[in-house]
This record gives structure tokens, sequence and C-alpha cells, in this order.
């Protein structure tokens, strides 16, 4: 009775998801799946910011070279980046849009939310937006293992880590690519409200949980396989995962 009535009057976490034209659908679909359920026992209110409050379309048909052109699928938005409230979290998924030339205005919005987030979680290429915002230069963090030499390359600020499933560093979570945004979602889960909750939330996705950050096999298959190092310290290893996240810091 004591818990249920510390839920009810808990102040809500306020997540927001960036949403831009031809966004990764699992990036943004496996993390919300999770947060769905957490919602059942935990208070959350969901924002779902973009450019304008037009429908946004997934990846699948981002080439008028498909052979699909038809199959994609649309996310209404509820706010645009000037209406959006005031978030805790914001969650940045990736995706063949977020090579856009256009997305200045998307890095513009992290750039300007940052100082009074809570957590930054991005998925797969989200990382290049966030990078670009310049809000995580000295930090660490990883990216999707197949466009590495692309995500990287935008921004030498950032202390990129090729061998990680996810990376913890302050403010700042981030993942490897697509599916691996699952499992930054449970290790930040985890953090903040502890790994039994990640646990029942898991089981009712039937999802295994993937407790050790620094499995990633995709690192090796695209020519990454740099260790646990981070590259920049000799001895700095990466740090995260559901039984070892850093301490938050800014």
């Amino acid at each position: 009775m004591a818990e249920q009535q510390r839920r009810l009057t808990e102040e809500p976490l306020s997540i927001g998801v960036l949403l831009f034209p031809h966004f990764q659908a699992l990036d943004v679909f496996g993390p919300l799946d999770a947060l769905n359920i957490l919602s059942e026992s935990r208070p959350l209110t969901l924002s779902l910011i973009a450019p304008t409050l037009d429908p946004q379309p997934t990846s699948s048909a981002s080439s008028p070279t498909s052979p699909s052109p038809t199959f994609t699928q649309l996310i209404l938005p509820t706010h645009t980046y000037a209406t959006a409230p005031p978030l805790d979290v914001l969650l940045v998924p990736g995706g063949p849009g977020a090579r856009a030339p256009t997305l200045e205005p998307a890095v513009e919005y992290i750039r300007h939310v940052y100082p009074r987030l809570k957590y930054l979680i991005s998925v797969c290429t989200g990382a290049v937006l966030v990078a670009r915002s310049g809000c995580v230069d000295g930090k660490r963090g990883t990216t999707n293992k197949r466009a590495w030499e692309w995500v990287t390359g935008q921004r030498k600020g950032v202390r990129w880590v090729q061998k990680a499933r996810w990376v913890s560093d302050g403010v700042w979570w981030s993942s490897s690519g697509v599916s691996a945004g699952i499992d930054v979602a449970f290790a930040w889960m985890a953090k903040v409200w502890g790994q039994e909750v990640a646990e029942e939330v898991a089981a009712k996705m039937e999802y295994s949980l993937c407790e050790d950050s620094r499995k990633d096999p995709f690192a090796a298959l695209y020519g990454l396989d740099g260790g646990e190092w981070d590259g920049d310290e000799e001895g700095d290893r990466v740090e995260g995962g559901i039984e070892g996240a850093k301490a938050e810091t800014k």
C-alpha cells in the first residue's frame, strides 16, 4: 500500500522523443515499448517532438528508388521544437534521415535543452546529432558500427568508443546500432529505478537483458574490435551496464 501511494505521488518523469523524416523505426519504438510498460507502474509523460506537426515517416521509404516506396509508417508528433515542454529525458534516434542536411534545427534544439536535461539518450546514428550540438565534447559515446567512420568524422571532440553495446558518461547515454537502443534503455532504466524494475519490464516483453555493455559483436564484424579501451587514455575502461553504470555527473 505504501509503495502504491509513493508511485501515485511521485513526480512524473518528462520524456521526449526527437523525431525527423526517415528516422529508424526500432530506434524509437524499441525503447518506447519498454517505457510503455514502465508507465504502467511509474509516472511518466511523453512528448513526440518534430520540426512540424506533420506525420513523420520511418526510414523504409527513404529512397525514391526503393522497390517498396509505400512501405513506411508514420508517427504523429505532439509538439514542435518551439512548443515542446521542459524535459527530464530526451531520446534521439538515428536512421537515414540523420544524414539529411536540413537537421540543423534539431541540432540546435538539442543544444538548447541539454543544460536542463537529466538524461540524454542517443540510439544508433542519433549520436551524430548529439555530437554536432557540441554538448558532449570530451565525453565518451558510441554509435552504429556500420556507420562508424561517417559518425565519428562529424565531431572529433567526442571520445568515441569502438567496442561497446552502449556507453554512459554523465548525462549522455549512447548505444550502438538500432536494436542496441533497447539495451541502453534497459541499462538506463536499471540506473534510475533499479535492476529489479528493469528485469520486470524485460520479462513482460520476453526480452533477454544484455547486462554487459562491453559485449559488442558488431564491432568486430565491421573491423572495429578495439577491445575494451576507449582509445584515449590508457587503462580508461568503458563503463556502464546494469550492474556498473557510472555515477551521474554533468
